[in-house]
């Protein structure tokens, strides 16, 4: 326990969670890249349609598990919460090397969907805890960094299934994940702002009564309601980019998978880099100087996604879609960095996890609505229109947060 107590254990914690970010979207995204070599195989897979309904089924899943891993989290050790989810995914993405058909894929990707989605409010709760005031944003900032970092390096799927094979592709990054789990239960430690509720209230009426009160004070204020719609729209578009950009890429640019793969996914993920930090240290100045500061600094980087959204939809050449994909991921990481700093600004530490939750449930369907919806765009030969379009309800989203969201604090404590 000594390592917790030194100075700079929040950044270490910081660091050892961004290396479950980078696994949590690594093993995620790679499937979205190796459709050309997993559907010679799997036959399923030969239509964009059935493959759209695989890259959804984790997402209707992961986005039903959302609420009920935050109250979770809430209630429970989070470090080993935050190591039993990475290692389930892990055994699941291990295990995706051995499937056969298209149903044992819709399996495990509806397990991955329940493992992956009991981190991301755990992890950022965890986080928030251990960095509080002026360096939250930032914090929050490096840690989304991972996510890109997995994003990007989900994108090789394709060249190691190219030289390989998709199979040695999914063992690879499961055995990996494995060996990390072990590593966080020597180095991860639990820090909590409030006391766990005692055993002896932890009956099941005593939990439903908890749970309802949970979800009574967030839905029961207007503002959480906001936050929920400024974070689900935007959703839209950014799930659209992380399972389809790298399709638009091969059909734009006339390029094979194993090229277009790597190439969207590095761009979108170095200026996802590149925003998050900027918009990590921009905010966490910004709240010093006044209240909305950080409100500000999330509309900055969603208002830069509207112009990159008719880049990438419209582009005909490399250079458009290129700059648009380059905007979006500056604008999105941003954005992207406020959204969990945002939330303490009106929900106490005792519900912020569950709080997460929620978000992440409806910025989730919203992924899942769109992801199927572009698989039959596709097909149609639609996709770059329609991934235009999405740029209409951010706007919506955009004016909703500035007109409405008035934080009284900083950082709220009870």
């Amino acid at each position: 326990m000594e390592l917790k107590k030194k100075s700079w254990y929040p950044w270490m914690v910081v660091g050892l969670l961004w290396g479950v970010a980078l696994l949590n979207y690594m093993d995620r995204q790679m499937l979205s890249t190796m459709k050309p070599a997993m559907m010679i195989d799997i036959s399923e897979l030969q239509t964009a349609e059935n493959f759209g309904r695989l890259l959804a089924i984790f997402l209707w899943i992961y986005g039903l598990m959302s609420p009920m891993a935050g109250l979770i989290a809430d209630r429970v050790n989070r470090k080993w919460l935050i190591i039993a989810s990475l290692g389930v995914w892990s055994s699941v993405t291990l295990a995706m090397g051995y499937a056969s058909s298209f149903n044992q894929l819709m399996v495990l990707r509806a397990i991955m969907g329940i493992s992956e989605a009991l981190y991301i409010p755990a992890g950022l709760a965890l986080i928030a805890d251990y960095h509080r005031g002026n360096t939250r944003s930032l914090a929050v900032g490096i840690h989304m960094t991972g996510l890109y970092a997995g994003q990007a390096l989900g994108g090789f799927g394709a060249t190691v299934a190219s030289a390989w094979s998709w199979q040695t592709a999914f063992h690879t990054f499961g055995l990996i994940g494995i060996v990390y789990s072990l590593i966080l239960a020597l180095l991860l430690f639990e820090q909590r702002e409030h006391a766990l509720p005692r055993p002896e209230k932890a009956g099941s009426m005593g939990i439903f009564r908890s749970v309802k009160h949970s979800l009574g004070m967030l839905l029961g204020t207007i503002s959480f309601w906001i936050i929920l719609f400024y974070f689900a729209v935007p959703s839209f578009p950014g799930w659209a980019i992380k399972n389809w950009l790298p399709t638009l890429f091969s059909q734009t640019l006339a390029i094979d998978m194993s090229v277009a793969g790597p190439l969207s996914t590095i761009t979108i993920a170095v200026s996802s880099f590149i925003g998050v930090i900027a918009g990590g240290i921009i905010a966490d100045r910004w709240i010093m100087k006044n209240l909305r500061g950080r409100i500000y600094t999330g509309a900055i980087g969603l208002s830069l996604t509207i112009p990159a959204l008719f880049l990438i939809g419209f582009g005909g050449g490399l250079i458009s879609v290129l700059s648009g994909g380059i905007l979006f991921g500056i604008g999105f990481g941003m954005f992207d960095s406020n959204n969990m700093p945002i939330l303490c600004q009106f929900v106490s530490p005792r519900r912020r996890a569950a709080g997460y939750g929620l978000m992440n449930m409806t910025g989730v369907f919203a992924g899942a609505l769109i992801t199927e919806w572009l698989g039959k765009s596709t097909d149609a030969g639609n996709l770059g229109r329609d991934m235009a379009l999405l740029a209409i309800p951010v706007m919506a989203a955009l004016i909703l947060l500035l007109a409405f969201l008035k934080p009284r604090t900083a950082d709220m404590t009870e």
